[in-house]
């Protein structure tokens, strides 16, 4: 399992395509789009990380293209390399003004190319970062409005278990930052849940586990709909997290590697904490205990390659643990 940033590409002529490919497919996930109208359609459906975009082509140009991205919110923040034989200043302060954020001139020298990407996405990234960190105040500002649920340091703990597992599972360290980041709004949703439902002490009736059910899908919208990776990543825990690999999950019963791998992880990470933990209604699971459970949900309730990834990093998950024990409240409160 690896996370590779997505570069689209488009040029309407092959060796041009070749070129590049030579250049990036070492480090980048990449698309190939050989005229504007294709290049949009990919644009809208992958999300790339980053358009290196030619000029002149048959139909839409690469001017044309750009202003059509820029245009569409889902697109917008998209960065437009261009990379084109126009090596006129007027030309290339055109494509400045369109939105484009660098300007390469044919033929391209593989190390600017290299060199230009990956500064456009750290870049990006660090915009990202500042822009999400804001928006997640934002947020639980409007969870406020609801109630407070407090879990104690179980949410803690299962997002550092979840960021744990990405790193084992292969993950860059930026991913697993942000799943470390986003875990912690996978229950928000439960402060929509009346509380005579969520602070019932006994067990639940069929009518009061359906609205318990409906956690999932409040969390979504109170996340929203947003830009950035993290917040993506954040609604789709919130959603997914309850789904089951084997499909008897909810809210919509997906399966396998439909599920998104954010919230099978989360799932995982989630329920080995709850098990073993304390709580009103249960005594803790031994460690042994609750490892038996996940071994025996394995291809049933979780992903059987992540439990594979998660006992290879149990030593460093039972070292967070015990580092973030429900007796450190008082210290780190």
């Amino acid at each position: 399992m690896t996370d590779r940033k997505t570069l689209l590409v488009v040029d309407d002529e092959p060796t041009n395509l070749q070129v590049l490919k030579n250049i990036l497919a070492a480090d980048y996930r990449l698309l190939f789009a050989r005229d504007g109208e294709r290049a949009l359609q990919l644009a809208a459906s992958e999300t790339p990380d980053l358009v290196l975009l030619d000029v002149m082509m048959p139909g839409l140009s690469g001017h044309d293209v750009c202003r059509r991205l820029k245009a569409e919110t889902a697109t917008t923040a998209i960065p437009v390399i261009f990379v084109t034989a126009l090596s006129d200043v007027e030309d290339e302060a055109l494509g400045f003004e369109l939105g484009a954020v660098d300007y390469l001139t044919k033929p391209v020298s593989p190390a600017i190319v290299q060199a230009r990407v990956r500064n456009h996405l750290s870049l990006v990234r660090m915009d990202e970062l500042h822009q999400t960190r804001l928006s997640i105040v934002q947020r639980l500002g409007r969870a406020a409005e609801f109630k407070d649920n407090e879990t104690g340091l179980h949410v803690i703990r299962m997002s550092l278990f979840s960021q744990l597992i990405a790193r084992e599972a292969g993950f860059s360290e930026d991913y697993a930052d942000d799943l470390l980041n986003a875990a912690p709004m996978h229950d928000i949703g439960k402060i929509g849940i009346p509380d005579a439902v969520l602070l019932k002490p006994g067990r639940l009736d069929q009518d009061e586990w359906q609205i318990m059910r409906q956690h999932a899908e409040i969390g979504a919208r109170i996340i929203g709909e947003d830009g950035s990776r993290l917040l993506r990543m954040a609604r789709d825990i919130a959603l997914y997290h309850h789904e089951k690999w084997d499909g008897s999950g909810y809210p919509y019963g997906l399966s396998g590697t439909d599920i998104p791998i954010e919230a099978r992880i989360v799932a995982l990470a989630d329920v080995f904490d709850a098990l073993t933990s304390e709580r009103p209604y249960k005594k803790a699971w031994s460690i042994d205990d609750a490892s038996a459970l996940i071994r025996e949900e394995s291809g049933r309730h979780f992903d059987p390659e992540l439990v594979e990834v998660f006992f290879r990093c149990l030593p460093q998950i039972l070292q967070a643990r015990t580092q973030w024990q429900e007796t450190n409240t008082a210290a780190n409160a």
